[in-house]
């Protein structure tokens, strides 16, 4: 019986020795692992310093990788986006940027990550004339980080770079509504010009849409609704080249609008324009 008692005494001994060993292995383990994560995150430091960005996309991946559950490792994964983007690698830091998203979705650093996803897009861009894909994606993320983040300085750039973003793809719809009035293609060029006035009435376009709707209708026979528009044209930008050219199509059978409310032209434009239609 004394055999047996030291005998399982022995045992559950050596077991709780174990158990210790590898719980100390296992903490030398992890300290050793997030040493290792620095290394390589201050690796991507230096070699982003010295202007080796793919080399420090590299070690800012391993450094995630090396200690995921730390609170370095989405810093890491946003340190690798920034690396590709500032060396013109946007599908890289596109799709770098969409794991994060991913995997991070708590993240404290979500503004910046939206920020650096449409800034990626928005550098993306090569011709708008031909192709608007990353002018719309870049709109997406700017109008997401607005809605989601207003009060931060990343919102304030997007705000600024939302309305040139909005000019671009005016111009883009303006441009394709005169081609189709010099085809005739009556129905196609109101729909292009209503797009402009609906969605784009902060740009400097809207006040040619407006006036083209003018032509058009006239053209057409619905002077009732060439006057409309010409009426909206004349409370909103009276003074202007568009709205003389609007009054020379109706030569003098149309009155001139007083414009004495035109102090009040700012208030609520957009419900204005839209109540017409």
């Amino acid at each position: 019986m004394k055999k047996i008692i030291f005998l399982f005494f022995l045992i559950n001994f050596l077991a709780s020795c174990s158990q210790k060993t590898n719980e100390i292995e296992t903490q030398i383990k992890g300290e050793d692992m997030e040493q290792q994560m620095i290394i390589a995150y201050n690796d991507g430091l230096k070699a982003l310093d010295e202007g080796d960005m793919i080399f420090a996309a590299k070690k800012f991946n391993e450094a995630e990788l090396l200690f995921p559950q730390s609170d370095w490792a989405p810093k890491a994964s946003l340190m690798a986006s920034y690396a590709y983007w500032s060396n013109g690698f946007y599908n890289q830091s596109i799709e770098e940027l969409k794991r994060f998203l991913d995997v991070y979705p708590k993240s404290n650093n979500l503004d910046y990550a939206y920020y650096l996803m449409a800034i990626n897009y928005y550098d993306n861009i090569v011709d708008e004339k031909k192709d608007l894909r990353p002018l719309e994606d870049a709109k997406k993320y700017f109008t997401k980080l607005i809605n989601d983040f207003p009060k931060t300085d990343y919102a304030e750039d997007a705000k600024y770079k939302l309305n040139l973003i909005n000019d671009i793809m005016a111009a883009k719809e303006l441009y394709i509504a005169r081609h189709y009035i010099k085809k005739q293609k009556w129905i196609a060029a109101i729909n292009r010009l209503k797009f402009v006035i609906e969605e784009y009435e902060t740009t400097i376009y809207t006040e040619e849409a407006l006036h083209r709707m003018v032509e058009i209708h006239y053209i057409l026979g619905l002077e009732d609704e060439a006057k409309k528009y010409a009426s909206i044209l004349g409370y909103n930008y009276g003074s202007g080249e568009w709205y003389k050219q609007t009054y020379r199509i109706f030569n003098k059978d149309y009155e001139v609008l007083n414009n004495k409310n035109s102090v009040d032209k700012k208030n609520n434009l957009l419900k204005r324009i839209k109540s017409f239609f």
